[in-house]
């Protein structure tokens, strides 16, 4: 039997094989989209995606059939065409179904491939039926086999290249997707020819379809119209996958934000219920805990903890070996109490433990002596050895009061501890309640004390050796109760040091005797007048600023006004010291080391204070006639403070004979009840205008400032 000789127009395969390629890389961008997690948007887009991607197989094998020509009239019957364009859709169908599975198993893959295999062929000889012709087309069936093995082959590579792309293994690149989709193209177009190719038309067949679709013009047509729905389903794809880009990174930015804003809640959270400096719960927390054990029917204790000997750490070595101590302490307190017990920190170097489920007293005092025997190992603060210990009050919840009372009492237990000589511990007892509260007492009225001027200064001057002249007053506070009477500053400083009202008060006692040194002034006595600072005033940032606001307020010389800070303040924290020095110095107001020989003084720090006086603690005055030692220190500081052109002053002094050894020793100023004792301003200035005070010792009351040192 002869056969028709078929013909290719080569510019047609060309363009099939563009179609297919063009298909193949949509399908690779819809195999990404049918992964979406909204499972209505990825059935919507594997309904459409199997629409675009099956019209675009079935364009390319439509165009290749257009590229076949026979030398007799061809034309396509529209039902079998239209059959061959459904079973493209089907086909693409399976494939992008498969594809949106998230494991592609080789038992699925093997079903897979069959049956998109079977489709293609399906596709591609029903579209070869749309020629009906008379007689019949012969088959070679050697390469129709071939032909189904190359569909069945290209749809496995097929599928396991899209489930590739949907895993998003080769998504980063386009160019990967570029070179997959001309190979699938390829093979698309393989296994077309390879079925063409197995088709044989007799030499006598007439084409029965050949009035049905045929032309260029309608190839051109379909062409068009596949690829611009392949365009505008690439597009759509393309769109989409930014909208999803731009939505997960929106997603992500608010789950970051809110992770963000999660983070600050607790770290406020944090920061509101725990003390910054030992990561330990603060008053807040512990009355929050105090109340929730309060509800609870098991007996409980509270444990108040102070240290002893931590002002000298903190005044001597500075804030950071202070802020070191109580870091320890605090890690201490956490291991030596159990596991379920409360420690916080509520200031300073004060302490509470809640400890809930104890037996009785027993068990509290235990824990309190296992708490006292760690605080009192030594502190490794710089290389240095310190040693600090604990008072412990105790009380035990029902029977030492409610929950409002307990703190109180446990506070007066404390106090009661130090007052037996600390390192100890004591339990709340009802007579302890009378101190607690006459210490809150004090600390309530001392507030009022200010405006109500129950706080006064008295002056008690300053005497030249070689003289006898006065050369100056040091100011002191006292505080006279309209009930109380005089109450001691041994007595208020403290309380004023531990309820924070210390700075309000030192900053008084500037204004005051600026106030007080103007008044004079107009009185036509121009003296100098010394204040001591505190260690928390030192702490202060505006401190220069406020001691040179009231010198300008009281139109004083600065020289007039000197500041006395304790040997063991000025040693420690020295940068805050010397930034506060330069400051006075600055500013022209100078400075008095006070209570001389009872710190750690370093000669190196010493020379670099712009000091102007030492003044030489009591405590060897008193024994400068009776005692070698203090006789030898005494004139060892005298000579040290000149050698550094440095002023000395001895205070305390009492009888003739220290005054004696003083002069010989060329000190330059004596202080002390020999001379007079502290007196209010205005006895100041009868003193001064001659009338002095019985029982004091002549002298000059000159008080003229000639020879203010510079």
């Amino acid at each position: 039997m002869t056969f028709l000789t078929p013909a290719y127009d080569l510019r047609i395969v060309a363009a099939s094989f563009f179609i297919a390629s063009f298909a193949s890389y949509v399908a690779l961008d819809l195999a990404r989209r049918v992964r979406t997690p909204d499972r209505g948007v990825a059935r919507t887009w594997w309904a459409c995606g199997s629409v675009a991607m099956g019209t675009g197989i079935w364009c390319m094998h439509f165009v290749g059939m257009l590229a076949f020509s026979l030398p007799i009239a061809l034309g396509y019957g529209v039902a079998m065409t239209l059959g061959s364009w459904l079973a493209a859709v089907v086909v693409s169908g399976i494939a992008l179904g498969i594809a949106s599975r998230t494991h592609l198993r080789w038992k699925r893959l093997a079903l897979g491939a069959g049956a998109m295999g079977l489709g293609i062929c399906a596709m591609h000889y029903v579209g070869m039926a749309a020629l009906d012709m008379a007689p019949g087309v012969v088959w070679n069936r050697s390469l129709v086999a071939v032909s189904a093995v190359w569909a069945v082959v290209a749809s496995g590579v097929a599928l396991k290249v899209f489930h590739w792309f949907r895993s998003g293994v080769a998504s980063r690149s386009r160019l990967y997707q570029f070179v997959a989709a001309l190979v699938l193209g390829a093979a698309i177009c393989g296994m077309h020819y390879l079925g063409m190719a197995a088709a044989n038309f007799p030499s006598d067949a007439v084409c029965l379809s050949a009035g049905g679709l045929s032309g260029e013009r309608l190839g051109a047509l379909v062409s068009v119209s596949s690829v611009l729905l392949l365009m505008l389903t690439l597009f759509t794809s393309t769109l989409d996958a930014r909208m999803q880009t731009r939505t997960a990174r929106l997603a992500e930015s608010l789950r970051s934000a809110n992770s963000e804003l999660q983070a600050a809640n607790a770290a406020l959270k944090q920061r509101a219920l725990t003390d910054p400096l030992t990561g330990l719960p603060n008053r807040v927390l512990f009355e929050d805990r105090l109340a929730q054990a309060c509800k609870r029917p098991d007996r409980f204790a509270v444990l108040f903890i102070d240290l002893d000997g931590f002002k000298p750490v903190n005044d001597v070595l500075g804030h950071a070996a202070g802020d070191h101590v109580l870091q320890e302490a605090a890690l201490r307190l956490r291991i030596a109490g159990r596991d379920n017990d409360t420690v916080a920190r509520i200031g300073g170097d004060e302490f509470l433990l809640l400890a809930e489920g104890v037996s009785g007293v027993a068990e509290a005092t235990t824990l309190a002596d296992r708490l006292i025997k760690r605080l009192a190992r030594p502190f490794e603060v710089d290389g240095r050895r310190v040693h600090v210990s604990a008072s412990v009050g105790v009380v035990l919840h029902p029977e030492h009061g409610q929950r409002e009372q307990l703190v109180t009492r446990a506070d007066a237990a404390m106090y009661a501890a130090k007052r037996a000589g600390g390192n100890t511990r004591a339990v709340f007892e009802p007579r302890m309640d009378e101190a607690g509260e006459e210490r809150l007492n004090l600390q309530g009225e001392l507030r009022m004390a200010i405006e109500r001027r129950q706080l006064k200064l008295h002056y008690q001057p300053k005497i030249d050796s070689t003289t006898g002249q006065i050369r100056g007053v040091e100011a002191l506070l006292r505080w006279t109760h309209p009930e109380r009477g005089s109450v001691s500053p041994v007595v208020f400083i403290p309380i004023a040091e531990r309820f924070g009202l210390i700075n309000a008060i030192g900053n008084w006692v500037i204004d005051e005797a600026c106030r007080q040194m103007q008044d004079w002034a107009e009185d036509g006595l121009r003296i100098r007048v010394a204040v001591n600072l505190s260690v928390h005033q030192l702490r202060q940032d505006d401190l220069v600023d406020r001691i040179e606001s009231a010198l300008k307020r009281h139109h004083l010389d600065p020289a007039q006004l000197l500041c006395e800070v304790t040997e063991s303040v000025a040693m420690g924290d020295p940068e805050t010291l010397q930034r506060v020095f330069d400051g006075l110095a600055r500013i022209g107001v100078f400075i008095s080391i006070d209570d001389f020989g009872t710190g750690y003084s370093s000669l190196i720090n010493l020379r670099q204070l712009p000091a102007a006086q030492l003044k030489i603690d009591r405590s060897f005055i008193n024994d400068i006639e009776t005692s070698r030692d203090a006789l030898a220190i005494v004139g060892a500081v005298v000579n040290l403070a000149h050698s550094l052109g440095l002023k000395v002053v001895a205070e305390g002094v009492e009888t003739v004979g220290q005054r004696d050894i003083l002069i010989g020793m060329n000190c330059d100023e004596m202080q002390g009840f020999y001379f007079a004792r502290p007196m209010g301003a205005e006895a100041l200035l009868e003193w001064f205008l001659g009338n002095k005070p019985d029982g004091s010792v002549d002298f000059s009351p000159s008080a003229m400032l000639e020879d203010i040192p510079n």
